[in-house]
Parts: structure tokens; sequence; C-alpha cells
């Protein structure tokens, strides 16, 4: 033993106190946590033997929803799913555990983490197996929750308010306070305190839940405010939707507890309301650029960190707790850019990562379009008094009606949608030419986190294309994260973008196991943008290849003209060059038919002519893979021009 202890102090160079320590780490910890946690849990639970809290989002009765609710029988249909234990878990609807939940389980690998070891201790991802943790974090944010207490408060049926303290009972039995994989991250945690503080105002008066149920369920409340205090997820060089989710997290939980007095609790609620009010603000500044993009560079990601921001708001509006001008003012520059970039058929380009993430879903559980960000622009229109948001986002009505509590009806808006410009977002590295048949959004701009491109994609002067209100070449979409890093790399590779490929090389280059890193080598940059004309550049195949990509688009009254020019410094390897623009069809469009230099394409009942102006190129159409939503695969076409040494010229226009 000395002998050992003597070549680890001379290997390691620490003293003798210090191995010490790190052995008593090892043996120790784990039984003072375990006796720590049970202290915590013991002392939350005498405290909250009489505890109400005055937290309460619905501020009329419940005669008036019931008469202003326009959505009341697909409420009945989902909540009566949900009462059969029917979720909807990234990519599969319609998954039904017939006996307990499986708060642990992933069940498209039957593989199950476990229960009773402590949260540090869990291997959350292994790149070996094919499990996907979001899926029991998903489940355990309890989003179908809003749903199910829609259905309670409209009707008064008990059997709804039993589903509810089944689910949060079982919860908590099999999830011990810091000993399950939904103890893993603070961002669900978060998430989760958020839902079922949402949902309190609807069962708080149900006589079939009695004081012991609120007495566990405000006891679960506090240890998650506990747990997220201890584990603020700020400890990287950038902050992000992590953060800002525990932030929200902490106000949610400050304001439920507010004015409560407790006896045995150390941890001051207080303290989270004051930690939260503080870090939003100075949040707004770090992760929203100065033109209201988010600097994750993602379009679902925009939409998360919009929905916590505006959805906070809006409680500390309730409770009279007031944020800055400045907040408010950057909070309207988020949403007026879903406004922008939103399509003529109201869904939004997904550009970079997208993981389905949602701080509440108030409405169609089971249903919600993963490109549909309209619900965000009426609630904000009713927020910001803006009739234009108002108008785009009416189909989401009812979600006004439970975060607001104000109906609102077709009379109440001007009834016609403003005829957008186009618009750029430089900071964000967003850009939209459109006209009253032409919708394009080009991505030019910095990578996620500054530069970290923890979530972008080898996207850079990449388009989606819509005419007429029909979409045409889409992003195809990220379909998974750790659960497949194999999929999760061909999802961001260059070659699942609509733009130009030099010798199969990417635009950034990332390692294989590096799934949220990728190392800014694009440097693009907009050159002129104008009402009809986009042009810009990027140098990512500058180191290997020595050349650059610029793209030029101008925009016409139903047609659009795309440049793609090669510069090469290089001249010896000109002729070594080849050139790939590719085209990533929706799956609704349909090939009508196609020559040497045309190709008839056909969405509906709109069709468009792809022209290939370039003399010496020719085209492949190949059979691919797009993901709408996480988890979910769906055929389509791509279309692929090649050149050597040159860039390609296209004309697309809209068929008459």
């Amino acid at each position: 033993m000395k002998k050992i202890e003597r070549l680890l102090l001379r290997a390691k160079k620490i003293s003798k106190k210090q191995l010490m320590f790190r052995f008593s780490e090892l043996t120790i910890n784990p039984i003072y946590h375990q006796l720590k946690r049970k202290r915590i849990i013991r002392n939350i639970s005498e405290d909250f033997e009489s505890f109400s809290s005055d937290f309460n989002l619905l501020s009329r009765n419940q005669e008036w929803y019931i008469e202003n609710c326009k959505e009341f029988t697909n409420i009945i249909e989902e909540a009566d799913k949900m009462e059969r234990n029917i979720f909807n878990l990234l990519g599969t609807n319609d998954v039904q555990f017939n006996n307990k939940i499986p708060w642990n389980f992933d069940f498209k690998t039957n593989f199950s983490w476990p229960n009773g070891t402590y949260y540090k201790d869990i291997n959350l991802i292994d790149l070996n197996n094919r499990a996907d943790v979001k899926i029991p974090w998903e489940l355990s944010r309890f989003h179908h929750l809003f749903t199910l207490g829609k259905a309670y408060f409209l009707t008064n049926n008990e059997k709804y308010a039993l589903k509810f303290k089944e689910q949060i009972e079982d919860w908590i039995a099999e999830n011990p306070y810091e000993e399950s994989i939904n103890w893993t991250s603070t961002m669900d945690v978060s998430i989760r305190a958020v839902n079922w503080i949402a949902v309190y105002s609807f069962f708080k008066n149900s006589p079939s839940i009695n004081s012991d149920f609120w007495k566990n369920f405000n006891s679960s409340l506090y240890q998650h405010g506990i747990y997220i205090f201890k584990n603020l997820e700020n400890k990287g060089y950038f902050t992000g939707n992590h953060y800002l989710s525990n932030i929200v997290g902490l106000i949610w939980l400050g304001l439920y507890f507010k004015g409560y007095k407790y006896k045995n609790i150390l941890n001051n609620h207080d303290k989270w309301l004051e930690k939260g009010l503080k870090e939003i603000e100075n949040e707004m500044i770090v992760q929203t650029n100065t033109d209201g993009t988010n600097y994750e560079a993602s379009t679902s990601y925009h939409r998360l960190v919009t929905e916590f921001f505006l959805f906070t708001a809006i409680i500390c509006k309730k409770y009279n707790v007031n944020l800055s001008e400045f907040y408010n003012k950057k909070l309207e520059d988020m949403v007026e850019f879903i406004y922008y970039i939103t399509k003529p058929n109201g869904n939004s380009p997904i550009i970079g990562d997208a993981d389905d993430g949602r701080l509440l879903i108030l409405s169609s559980y089971y249903s919600w379009d993963r490109r549909d960000f309209n619900n965000i622009l009426i609630i904000a229109g009713i927020y910001f008094n803006r009739n234009d948001f108002l108008d785009i986002g009416m189909k989401y009505g009812d979600d006004v009606l439970w975060l607001h509590s104000k109906s609102i009806d077709n009379s109440e808006n001007t009834g016609k949608v403003a005829r957008l410009t186009s618009k750029k977002y430089e900071h964000g590295g967003y850009y939209i030419l459109r006209n009253s048949s032409v919708y394009v959004s080009i991505r030019c701009g910095e990578l996620s986190f500054r530069g970290e491109g923890t979530h972008s994609h080898n996207d850079q002067l990449s388009i989606e294309l819509n005419v007429g209100g029909k979409d045409f070449f889409i992003d195809p979409g990220t379909y998974t994260y750790t659960s497949d890093y194999i999929m999760r790399n061909f999802f961001r590779s260059t070659r699942m973008h609509n733009t130009v490929q030099i010798n199969n090389k990417e635009q950034n280059n990332f390692e294989e196991k590096e799934l949220f890193y990728m190392a800014e080598e694009t440097f693009s940059e907009c050159l002129t943008f104008d009402e009809n004309e986009f042009s810009g550049y990027h140098k990512g195949y500058y180191s290997e290849l020595g050349v650059y990509h610029q793209r030029k688009i101008t925009l016409e009254k139903k047609c659009i003209f795309i440049n793609d020019t090669i510069f090469n410094e290089s001249s010896h390897n000109k002729n070594g060059l080849l050139v790939q623009t590719r085209f990533i069809l929706d799956p609704a469009v349909e090939i009508l038919s196609h020559d040497d230099k045309t190709i008839y394409l056909k969405n509906e009942k709109v069709e468009i002519k792809l022209w290939n102006l370039h003399p010496q190129s020719n085209y492949s159409i190949d059979s691919t893979v797009i993901s709408k939503a996480y988890g979910v695969l769906e055929s389509s076409k791509v279309i692929t021009f090649e050149s050597l040494g040159e860039g390609l010229d296209f004309k697309i226009e809209m068929v008459l």
C-alpha cells in the first residue's frame, strides 16, 4: 500500500493530504450525498403540510373559458388519448403504455437507464448503442399535461384530474430526487417544473386530489428549484438555450412560491426569482443579436428561445414583475424575425439543428407542425398590440385564451395579411428575397455560438424555395442527435443542403463523434442585398482547394436566376475540381418531365421549370431522405448538377 501510495504521489505530484481527500471523495461522498438528499426531502415534506400557492394562470371564471373555447372537441379527443397513456414522443405518434409509464425507457431500442443511481454517476450517452436519452427526457417534460388540464377545467370530469394525479405520483415515486436519468439535465428539470406549474391552476380545486398529493407535488417542485439553482448550465464559454431554460424555471418557481414562509429549507426561493430576473435580462443581451436573431444560428432554436423569453414575460406581467424596456424591444425584434422568415404557406424554413424543443405546448399536442411557428406570432400580437402578428397566427386563437385570458376572432384583426418585402438579417445570417409569387431564403452567416458550430450545419449559401405558396427546395432538417452519429453527421453535411459542394469536401470540417462542434472555416459574407438581389461568398474550400464559392440570386416577378461562381486561386488544379450543386425537393414535389437542360416540377397545382444554363454540365435525379420532425424520415428526391472546374447557372420560373 505504501509503495502504491508513493508512486501515486510522485506521478500526480499531490500531497498525502490531497490523496486522502480524493480517496474520501470516492468512498464517503456517495453516502454523504444520499444522506443529504434524504434530509432535504424530509425537511421540504414537513414544510409543505399546509402550503397552497397563489399562482393562477387563469384570470376569468370557468364559464367564460367554456363560452370562448373554439377547440373544445379537439381538446377532449386529445385528453381522452392522454387518459389512456398515449403520447407523442420525438417522431413516434400514439406511443401507448398499457400499465405503468416507463419514465427511464427508450421504447425504440428497449434500453433503460438505471434508477436509484446518483445523477452524476449515470452515463447519458453511448455512441455505440442507439438509445436516445431525449426520449425519457421528452416524456418527463410533461408537455401533454396542458391539454389534460384544459379538458378537466372545461368539463369537471374527474377522470382527467385522476390521471394527472396518477402520473405525477408515479413520476415522483419512480424518479427519486437526484436518482434517475430525469435528474441529469437541468434544462429538462426546468421545463418539467414550468409545465407542472402551468397546469396547477386547472387542477387545484379538484375534489379528487387531496392535501397529501399537493404536499408531495409542492415538495417535488421545490426539489426542482434546489436542483436547478445548484446545477445551472452556464459553465462553458457560451451560454445558450439550456441556461436560459434554467433561469426561466427559476422565475416560474419563484413566482409559484412567492410569499411562502419556509421553516426547514435552507434554500431561499426568493433568491431564485431574483437570480432569474437578473439573468434573463442579461441573456437577452448575450443570446440575441442586434437584429433580433438568436446566436445559435438555428430557426428552431430561435423559436424555442423566443418561447422562453415571451411566455415568461407574459407571466411576469401578470404578477406585476416588470422587465426592462430593452428586454421587451429585443423580444419584439425576435418575434418580428419569425414574422419575416415565415413562408407563404405559414411554415418557417428549418435552418440548422431542430429537436422539436418547446417550453409549453398549449394546443395540438399530437399534431403540431414542427415548421409552424405561428403560435408565437398570435401570442406576441396580443402582448405587443401588433395586428400584423395576429393576422398570420389566427389559427392559434385558443392559445391566446389560456395565456392572455383574451378571446379574439376575425373581427378583431385587419383581416389582411400584409405583403411582406425582402429582408436581411445580417447578424443572424438569414436573407429573404420575396415578391407576390416567389420566396427564397438564403443562409449566409456566422456559425452558432460565435463560430463554434454547436447547432450549425454545412449550409452556407443554401436556399429554400417556395413558389406560388408551395415548397419546392427545402432544407432536409436534422433527424437525430446522439442515437445515430452517422445519420447526425449525414444531415449536417454539405451534400444535404441546397448549395455547392466541391470535390466532395465539407464547407466546415467536423470530427465524426464530436456531434456538437464544427469550427468556423466558411467565414461567409453578404456582398450585396436589395429587394431583388442577393450575392455572397464563403471561404470553406479555400484551405484545402484554394477556391471560394460565390452565389448570386436575382429575383424577378415569377422567376429567379442562380449564378454559382468558383473563384480559383490555384489554377493548376482547375480541371480537377468537381463542382456539384444540389436541390433537395419537398416530398410533395413531382418530377413531371426532364430533358438535357430542363426539368419540370410540380407541387399540387403549381408548376416550375428549372433550366440548367451551363453548356458543359450534366445532372442526375436520385433518392434521398428528409426529416420534418425529430426522429422522422421521409423519402424524397435530390437533383444534382455537375461541372468540372467551373460554376453553374440556373433559371427557375413559374409555369403559367
